[in-house]
């Protein structure tokens, strides 16, 4: 098949998740077989310019071609010409988009052109009425909400991790529930590495210095600071671990200014490319996803929607994973198996599950173990272009 994907807005190649799931999904369906073209941002913040008539940038990209056009996200919708034309020209069999309340040009072109149309749904379409934007949209009489739902009746199929992501008045046959993934390969070395080690203690520095690393946005509702004052109850027992904070965001200052008690004991590395992110994973011995859904409104209203890379590639580099004891996170992560569940938003817990793992390196190994062969068996971006692969055809 010949298929266009566009993810307006999300820079590709880029440390961002979003960025990590376009490029995923598409080197995987190249792999396939199939011929594939991304429209992407070439950076996180592209300028402001009055272009957005311009044809993007190509390249070719690790079996897929790569259109770059710098549309910022909050207009993305202005971009839709050139992707009317770039679908006109290349006349796809299907094409994806990956929704965004101020994108839609994707399915737009495919329905104006007869194609049909994936769309790939990763948040709550339609937002609760806690949210800015909502009662912005009501007071506006609802266009958001009409063009939202209109994309969703125009999709041929609507892929997301959880049904409720969509309205309701949306058909349910057309919802595949589908988790996102990690490439397993790409941390292959590293898992067969730590299934050969039988005892910690006897290894190099890295297995004698017990780390524990988080991976992600450094936003409130992914528990940033929540982590490092976990942390900072464990070293204040005399404990000598060390502890990673991978990422960045509006979350990063705090969790510096809590961290700065400890010096040595943390390691904030900043956003860093994402072919970068097995070497920090080889270094850590457990890694922590400490979700709070308190502060998102939309989590709270719709359940936990989020399929998230970042415990997928823990599990893909052979890291037991700590993480709260919500569904679906509870149903990939089982407690005792392939790491520790802790109460959401409870400090203490969060500080007693990161113990538990660090004071018994081989019981963290063992579901390390585990966790690594429920990845690749359930939870990656491999098996996930495969299903796709079937919905694709499908609707074809």
């Amino acid at each position: 098949m010949k298929i266009l994907y566009v993810a307006s807005g999300i820079p590709v190649p880029g440390s961002l998740g979003g960025s990590t799931h376009a490029y995923e999904v598409a080197r995987g369906l190249a792999r396939r077989g199939h011929t594939v073209h991304l429209v992407a941002s070439s950076s996180a913040a592209p300028p402001l310019r009055l272009a957005p008539f311009a044809r993007p940038v190509s390249q070719l990209c690790d079996g897929f071609t790569l259109h770059q056009q710098d549309v910022p996200k909050s207009i993305a919708l202005a971009g839709a010409w050139p992707i009317w034309r770039l679908a006109r020209a290349l006349r796809p069999d299907a094409i994806i988009e990956r929704y965004y309340n101020f994108a839609g040009a994707g399915v737009w072109a495919a329905h104006r052109l007869g194609i049909p149309c994936m769309l790939e749904v990763n948040a709550l379409i339609v937002d609760p009425p806690a949210v800015f934007k909502r009662r912005l949209d009501d007071w506006l009489g609802g266009p958001m909400r009409r063009w939202a739902t209109t994309q969703c009746h125009w999709a041929s199929r609507i892929v997301t991790p959880l049904h409720t992501t969509v309205p309701p008045e949306v058909p349910r046959e057309k919802i595949v529930e589908l988790p996102w993934g990690a490439d397993v390969e790409r941390f292959t070395e590293i898992a067969n590495c730590r299934l050969q080690i039988a005892d910690y203690s006897e290894q190099s520095t890295i297995y004698n210095l017990q780390s524990a690393i988080f991976l992600g946005s450094f936003r409130n509702w992914h528990g940033v600071t929540d982590f490092v004052r976990a942390a900072t109850l464990l070293l204040e027992r005399g404990g000598d671990e060390r502890f990673v904070l991978v990422g960045d965001g509006p979350e990063r200052a705090e969790a510096e200014r809590l961290a700065a008690a400890w010096p040595g004991r943390f390691r904030f590395t900043g956003a860093i490319p994402y072919e970068s992110v097995p070497g920090e994973l080889a270094q850590a011995n457990v890694g922590v996803a400490p979700f709070n859904t308190a502060p998102h409104p939309a989590l709270r209203a719709a359940g936990f929607f989020w399929s998230p890379l970042k415990i997928y590639e823990y599990m893909a580099a052979g890291l037991p994973v700590i993480t709260t004891d919500l569904p679906p996170l509870n149903t990939i992560i089982r407690d005792g198996q392939e790491g520790v569940l802790f109460r959401e938003g409870d400090v203490a817990s969060l500080a007693a599950a990161m113990a538990r793992l660090l004071d018994d390196p081989a019981a963290a190994r063992a579901m390390g173990a585990r966790a690594r062969a429920r990845v690749v068996a359930h939870y990656s971006w491999q098996r996930h272009c495969e299903e796709l692969e079937r919905v694709l055809l499908e609707m074809v």
